[in-house]
């Protein structure tokens, strides 16, 4: 997702322009529209024509709507997202208040006007807009004079970096001209890594290479990491790991990403760390049933009493048509974060959100253990759009 104009006031009300650049993109759209939201974006109108001898033609016509939403239908096999609405702005092809509906498209931009931001819609933009917050992988696949950097999304992967160095061949007798390019060649590699990788979001970066490149490279890195007392590199040496592949180019990615020993290191990334908070919750529910709580009431009293150490959320509560009930959420959340608790946001989409679902949605993991929590769970933790 690509954000083109950003305008909030002080009071919270405002409006931004995205534009939507990959089919996961109307997964993140669909959580940021809300019925009563303003969406102004360009639509294909059927418009009737009369000629001047009487005969009725029609034609198919792409104009710019603004509609007051009203429906949202998102179809999740084929990530495709329509809004119906009225229409805000009357224009030669339509009347004010008439009804339309506008398919997003990707690659194509919209404007999303709210009443009032909260810091859950706005969290939603900025992890959809930056794409290094979702890459919890990165790969260096390599050969001699060719590495290719690439960050691995739960969607796609994303080349940033491409870096290409002639090596001469070895001569006989010397290989000095050979050892300097290929001395050059790591150096920019080692600088790729270190201008494209967020550490502080990657878990593990994969280093693959047919043959002992890799290995020499790695062998570089260190002895630089040392030589220039690096301690980004030395801190984040575990995250390396060193993998074949066939050739140095990024279609390689797929044969590595399928090998069974990368694929037991990456489930400690982000897509795997909602399954294992889950599976803590249910731990703590069976031996410290007084530490882990679901349900709505429940989990505020938990958040009042300052207990809260980890907050298992789904996204589709931000969907709620209630306003009030919307708020309460987005006020948990919040309590939650001020208070330096992790907030775990579960996308329902998921099977581990799914597993949520059946929890009202809402869970939490205490800090310490309250047993005073007996009293009746209320209605509006377990509605749902």
């Amino acid at each position: 997702m690509k954000l083109l104009h950003k305008d909030i006031e002080k009071d919270n009300a405002g409006q931004v322009t995205l534009m939507p650049e990959e089919a996961e993109d109307m997964w993140h759209t669909y959580n940021l529209l809300q019925v009563g939201d303003s969406l102004r974006a360009s639509t294909i109108r059927k418009v009737q024509t009369e000629s001047t001898t009487g005969s009725v033609g029609s034609s198919r016509i792409r104009t710019t709507l603004t509609l007051c939403v009203e429906t949202i239908d998102f179809d999740s096999q084929a990530c495709r997202l329509r809004v119906k609405g009225t229409n805000l702005e009357e224009n030669q092809y339509v009347k004010m208040g008439a009804y339309h509906t506008i398919e997003l498209e990707v690659n194509r931009k919209f404007t999303l006007a709210k009443k009032s931001w909260d810091s859950v819609v706005l969290d939603r933009i900025e992890q959809a807009c930056d794409a290094t917050q979702k890459a919890d992988v990165a790969a260096v696949v390599m050969q001699e004079g060719l590495a290719n950097l690439v960050l691995v999304t739960p969607a796609m992967t994303l080349l940033r970096a491409k870096v290409e160095v002639t090596i001469p061949r070895k001569r006989r007798g010397s290989c000095t001209q050979h050892d300097k390019a290929l001395e050059r060649f790591y150096e920019a590699v080692m600088q790729g890594i270190l201008r494209h990788i967020n550490f502080d979001v990657v878990k593990c970066i994969l280093v693959a290479s047919p043959g002992f490149v890799k290995d020499q490279f790695i062998a570089y890195l260190y002895k630089e990491a040392v030589r220039q007392d690096n301690k980004l590199l030395l801190e984040n040496r575990p995250k390396f790991m060193l993998v074949h592949s066939s050739s140095g180019h990024k279609y390689s990615l797929k044969e590595i990403l399928s090998d069974p020993s990368v694929t037991s290191r990456l489930s400690d990334t982000k897509a795997a760390g909602e399954v294992r908070a889950l599976e803590d919750f249910y731990k703590m529910l069976q031996h410290e049933p007084d530490r882990a709580f679901y349900g709505l009431a429940h989990v505020e009293k938990a958040a009042e009493g300052l207990a809260v150490d980890t907050l298992l959320i789904s996204d589709n509560l931000f969907r709620h048509q209630d306003v009030p009930t919307r708020s309460r959420y987005v006020r948990l959340v919040d309590s939650v974060r001020d208070n330096s608790g992790t907030v775990r946001m579960f996308s329902s989409l998921h099977v581990s959100g799914e597993q949520l679902t059946q929890l009202s949605g809402v869970a939490a993991i205490l800090r310490f253990p309250i047993a005073d929590l007996s009293e009746p769970e209320d209605d509006t933790s377990s509605d749902e759009d």
